[in-house]
């Protein structure tokens, strides 16, 4: 599963990453992200207390930039573009807040047609006003999880 947010997070929304990483891990999902800090570092954190295996896709060149939660560092020198390939590694994707990174991340999960659930994201809103509803909105963590996981037809935790 794919946990895409910020670089940069607040201490409520990295502990809401936290607690998504740990509840995708204990209900077996590896957790692929950009490895780098903020919401992926949190989130493979969570996943990484919880025994769970993560995987980071990197925008430079190299894995030493990496977060030291991530098991798996893949190098791109991609920059941004790499945001295609972690969501297309991913069955879902679960967005935790995030800036305009995120919001890529969460318009190739609709147009891959992966699953998005949204925890303190964006809001969709078309051009006659007519609100998205493609990004499933959750109020905390263990819904997200939840959600993401009876989208994806995975047992939940």
């Amino acid at each position: 599963m794919a946990v895409v947010g910020g670089g940069d997070a607040d201490d409520e929304l990295a502990a809401a990453a936290e607690e998504v990483g740990r509840r995708l891990a204990q209900a077996g999902a590896a957790v692929v992200c950009g490895g780098l800090g903020g919401v992926m570092e949190a989130a493979c954190r969570g996943a990484k207390s919880a025994g769970g295996l993560t995987v980071g896709i990197l925008p430079g060149r190299r894995r030493a930039d990496a977060n030291r939660w991530v098991d798996v560092a893949i190098p791109t020198g991609m920059g941004e573009t790499r945001n295609a390939l972690v969501v297309m590694s991913a069955d879902a994707v679960v967005a935790v807040g995030g800036e305009h990174g995120t919001l890529s991340e969460v318009a190739f999960g609709l147009k891959l047609g992966r699953p998005v659930v949204g925890l303190r994201t964006w809001r969709l809103v078309r051009g006659d006003g007519a609100v998205d509803e493609s990004i499933v909105p959750t109020e905390d963590a263990q819904a997200a999880v939840a959600a993401v996981l009876a989208l994806t037809g995975d047992a939940s935790p």
